[in-house]
Order: C-alpha cells, then structure tokens, then sequence
C-alpha cells in the first residue's frame, strides 16, 4: 500500500486524514460482505427450488396416468380391473364406453351411488372378485358419508342396463335404468385401504384386495377428518415406508368423501 504524505499539512492532520478513508474502507468492506452473504442466501434458495421443482416435474413425468385413473378405480384380488364414475359425467362416459358385453355392472342400493363396472376381459372372475367389485360400489356410494356399517349392493349383466325409460319419463346425464333379474349382496361391509405397491405406486380400494398386493397399506374407516388432511398423514406414512414420494393430490383423489379415519395397523 503506498502513502502520500501531503507537506501542507501536519503529521498529526495526515494520520487523522488516512483514519477517516480506513474506517469508511471498513463500512464498504462491511457492506460487501453483507452483501455476499445476502447473495449467497438467495443462490442457495434459487438452487432448492429448482431441485423442488425437478423433483416435482420428475414425479409427475414418471407417473403417466393411465385412462382408467380418470375414474375411482382398483384390482381385485385375481387382478380385475374395477371402475367407478366420479360424478355424473363419468358415470355416463364409464356405461356408454368403457363397459363391454362381457364385463359385470355394480349399483349400491341407495342414492347417490356410481356406476360401477368390473371388467372381465373375457374371462370369468370368481366370488372374491365379485365380492370386492361389489365393496367398491358401496364404499364411494353416500353409504361411506352416512356413516353405514354395511350397504346392499346388486350386480346385473351390461346388456340389463339401458338409457330407455318407462313411456312419459327422462333419463338424465348419468341415470340409467336397471331391468331384470338382479344379483345382490346384502350388507356389503365398508372395509377400504389405501397403500403403495413394489413400483411405489399408489393404490387403494378393498382391504381383502389391497392385502394380497402389499404390506405396505393403511386401513381407512368412516371418521370427521377431512380428506385432505388424512391424505397428508397417508403420504407421510406411506413414504416413511416405501422411501418414495408420492402425490400428495392422488391420494386424496383416491379416498371416499364424507369424512375419514386413519386405522395405523396395516
């Protein structure tokens, strides 16, 4: 560092003169570094968002849905596809065409119930199958919001569900009419579960089928929690043992509305 010594003025007025420039060069050093720290700070959170956000952008890359995710849907325990309308748009849509001759249809006996369809792919599914379609029908039915234990469920084949009413009467968007011979299951339990498979995939539906697919399951019953705020203690279970994440929304698609209670013994 080189010093000027300016002759004009005294040895004492030179010292005071360089004090003053170091304590305001002390301020500016201050100040720069404040200013790194403050810049490393906003670097660091720049760089977790980011990483938040590729996480995000990679869960949801990996997980394509499939066509059948649009409605509430589950495998059986033999692996049959079961589906469910969501409201009446999808209820309409799943009957007109997602239901094919060889499949079986599902109605639980009360109002406010979805159309639900087992599909067969030809093959004959077996009593467990027909029993957990007929679960499902009762499970995303108002049955689950009245708090019943049990709900009565029939089943009838494709070609005995129609859009044609009695003479003077409409149908609307969803409604359709039931003729013939009805097979039924009186007092279909409630029992639902919701779990992750070995691809960390989530699933959901009845206990009997979601047990024989994983261990890794919560049982869910009728309760006054929400289901968004259920839906945070699943995922927060569910990934502490799949150490996976999961889709925070997903799971609260996949649960029954009308209030629900988390059974921590799966």
């Amino acid at each position: 560092m080189q010093i000027t010594i300016k002759f004009e003025k005294s040895l004492q007025e030179n010292a005071s003169e360089y004090y003053d420039k170091s304590k305001k060069a002390k301020k500016k050093l201050a100040g720069l570094e404040k200013a790194v720290l403050e810049m490393e700070k906003k670097i660091t959170l720049a760089s977790e968002k980011k990483d938040t956000a590729e996480q995000s952008h990679d869960l949801k890359k990996k997980r394509e849905k499939q066509w059948f995710e649009k409605f509430h849907w589950f495998n059986t325990s033999e692996q049959f596809l079961v589906i469910a309308g969501r409201d009446a748009k999808s209820n309409e849509s799943l009957v007109k065409k997602y239901m094919d001759k060889s499949d079986a249809y599902f109605h639980a006996e009360i109002f406010g119930a979805p159309h639900t369809v087992l599909k067969t792919d030809k093959k004959k599914p077996k009593e467990i199958s027909l029993m957990e379609a007929a679960q499902f029908a009762a499970i995303f039915s108002r049955a689950w919001k009245q708090k019943l234990p049990a709900a009565d469920v029939y089943s009838v084949k494709p070609g005995q569900v129609s859009k044609s009413a009695p003479t003077g009467e409409a149908i609307g968007t969803g409604a359709f009419m039931i003729y013939g011979k009805r097979d039924w299951f009186k007092k279909t339990p409630l029992e639902f579960a919701v779990g992750t498979n070995s691809e960390g995939k989530i699933i959901s539906g009845p206990k009997s089928a979601i047990e024989k697919q994983t261990k890794n399951f919560i049982q869910i019953e009728q309760g006054e929690e929400t289901t968004g705020s259920a839906a945070k203690q699943i995922k927060k279970i569910l990934e502490h043992k799949s150490a996976k994440k999961l889709d925070l929304d997903e799971i609260i698609s996949m649960l029954p509305a009308g209030g629900v209670k988390l059974r921590k013994n799966g």
